[in-house]
C-alpha cells in the first residue's frame, strides 16, 4: 500500500522484517568500513570486552535501512531524509542474530513552505530475536502529501 504524509499517525508503532546476521557479513563489511578486531578477528575478539565476534554499529544502521526500505518506505511518495538524531547502540549484534526493524511515529508536520509535502519524525529501532533493542535513532523522513492545500495553489 502507498502511503503518503496524510497517513502517518503520531503514536503509530510498526514492527516488520527478520533479518539474519551472519558470521561473514559482520567480518566482510567491517573490513571494508569498520576494521576494527572485534568485528574482523573472532579469535582477537575473544580478547576485547565483547568477549566475542561483534558486528559494527554502522553495519547494523545499515541492515535497518534494509528494513525500511523493503517493508516500510513507499517507493512513490518517499522523498528522503533531512538527517537522523541521537544514534544509539544500545547492545551488541553477534553473529546468529536475527534483526527486525520498529517504527515508532512521534511527530508529523507539513511544511509550511512547500505544502506538497509533510516531515515524519520517527524513532526507528533494531530488535534482536529477545525482544531486546540493540540499536535506536530518531529519523526524519519527508513523504509527498496526497492532497495540496488548495489555498496555496494559484493558476491564471
Amino acid at each position: 500500500m502507498e502511503r503518503y504524509f496524510e497517513d502517518y499517525t503520531v503514536g503509530e508503532v510498526v514492527e516488520f522484517g527478520d533479518y539474519p546476521v551472519t558470521e561473514e557479513e559482520i567480518v566482510s563489511f567491517a573490513k571494508a568500513y569498520d576494521p576494527q578486531s572485534f568485528h574482523t578477528d573472532p579469535e582477537a575478539a575473544k580478547g576485547s570486552h565483547f568477549g566475542g565476534l561483534v558486528g559494527s554499529g554502522w553495519m547494523t544502521g545499515a541492515i535497518v535501512m534494509r528494513l525500511y526500505c523493503d517493508h516500510f518506505i513507499p517507493r512513490n511518495s518517499a522523498m528522503g531524509s533531512p538527517g537522523i538524531d541521537k544514534v544509539r547502540w544500545l547492545l551488541p549484534v553477534r553473529p546468529g542474530d536475527r534483526l527486525r526493524a520498529r517504527a515508532t511515529i512521534l511527530a508529523a508536520a507539513r511544511s509550511r513552505s512547500k505544502p506538497n509535502r509533510g516531515v515524519v519524525t520517527i524513532l526507528q529501532e533494531a530488535v534482536n530475536q529477545r525482544g531486546e533493542t540493540v540499536m535506536s535513532y530518531e529519523g526524519k523522513a519527508m513523504f509527498k502529501c496526497r492532497e495540496h492545500d488548495p489555498l496555496t495553489v494559484t493558476r491564471d
